[in-house]
């Protein structure tokens, strides 16, 4: 009997020594678990510290690089008169044509519709003097800036994008549609901005023979169902190693070139505009630059 007793507590012993082993086992795999963890964030954390540190923060130069700020909005809509009277059009490579078509409207007010896309270099250098003749009717909000792609000729021409923008006027309406972003997909660009059924079929019948050269081309620019443009109406070289904050400063001053190209275009597009709004303001569509400009519409074509 007595032995039967001392096997017993043996066999208690036993068991208790191997729950106190396996128990001191989880607490050194708990342990082990915490530190690593730790240990994995400190990595993580030292990882995106080093990240900041190299990389400075920034964004990639690739699609929309950020929002137009108010100081360049503001830059854009406030370019004297002086400067557009001094400048003229002489330096305007090009011009939207006046056509015979059905006319180009939206919420009962004439319609403005750009249709581009961020990669093309042209498209980069037109949405300048646009939004400077469409500042002069109205406001934008939420511009974006960006640049063209790498890859194509006038490599990173720097500029605005219409993608997201809002425009308020009450003498017209705008539709600006960016196709694609500037960055590679494949043999293509980053799907972006799709036109309305409408503004397809706008751009499908008037972007060709006899409205405009070529067939296709973008930018595209269709001003109320009166004149139509497709290309740019300077060089894009122009604005080569420029910022946008530069180029906005540039075009205050009527001795730069890129004044007499970029504000010498906003007068021709201006002088189109106001066909559309029966001259109005007054302040804008009497001024002698917007008259003078009006003399390089082209004809009527279609």
């Amino acid at each position: 009997m007595a032995r039967r007793v001392e096997q017993k507590a043996a066999a208690r012993e036993r068991i208790a020594a191997q729950l106190a082993a396996q128990q001191q086992a989880e607490r050194r795999r708990r342990l082990l678990l915490a530190v690593g963890a730790v240990v994995l964030v400190v990595v993580i954390v030292g990882g995106l510290v080093t990240i900041r540190l190299v990389g400075g923060g920034k964004k990639t130069a690739t699609g929309p690089s950020g929002s137009a700020d108010s100081g360049l909005v503001t830059a854009l809509s406030s370019i004297p008169d002086s400067t557009f009277a001094a400048v003229g059009t002489s330096e305007v490579k090009a011009a939207p044509s006046a056509i015979t078509a059905p006319a180009l409207t939206a919420g009962g007010k004439p319609k403005v519709l750009y249709i581009g896309a961020e990669f093309c270099p042209y498209c980069a250098a037109e949405r300048w003097p646009v939004t400077v003749a469409l500042s002069r009717f109205g406001t934008f909000s939420n511009l974006g800036t960006t640049h063209s792609a790498s890859e194509d000729v006038f490599p990173n021409t720097p500029t605005l994008s219409f993608h997201g923008a809002t425009y308020t006027s009450q003498y017209l309406a705008f539709t600006g549609v960016e196709t694609t972003t500037n960055e590679m997909v494949g043999n293509g660009y980053k799907p972006l901005d799709t036109p309305t059924a409408e503004d397809q079929k706008t751009f499908d019948t008037y972007n060709k023979p006899p409205y405009v050269d070529s067939d296709g081309s973008i930018p595209f620019i269709d001003l109320g169902g009166k004149y139509v443009g497709s290309g740019a109406t300077y060089s894009p070289d122009l604005l080569a190693g420029k910022t946008q904050t530069e180029i906005a400063d540039a075009l205050k001053d009527p001795s730069s070139p890129i004044a007499k190209a970029v504000d010498g275009s906003a007068n021709v597009y201006t002088a189109a505009i106001c066909k559309l709004t029966n001259n109005q303001p007054a302040k804008v569509c009497s001024t002698d630059a917007v008259t003078a400009a009006a003399a390089k519409l082209g004809a009527a074509k279609g």
